[in-house]
């Protein structure tokens, strides 16, 4: 689940650098891209690993 939400924060770093979106200092890209490196380094941690569907 983390794997996932770091690559939509990775795709939103990269749609504010390659439109050049002037956002404030909170989302800029550089910010974003290290929200995802965070939720990236917990998933490879094994962060959330429990989460499981149940049926």
């Amino acid at each position: 689940m983390l794997g996932i939400v770091a690559a939509v924060l990775f795709f939103f770093a990269f749609l504010i650098n390659a439109a050049e979106i002037g956002t404030n200092d909170v989302f800029s890209s550089t910010n974003v891209m290290l929200l995802g490196l965070t939720a990236l380094a917990l998933h490879v941690a094994g962060v959330g690993s429990g989460w499981a569907r149940r049926r």
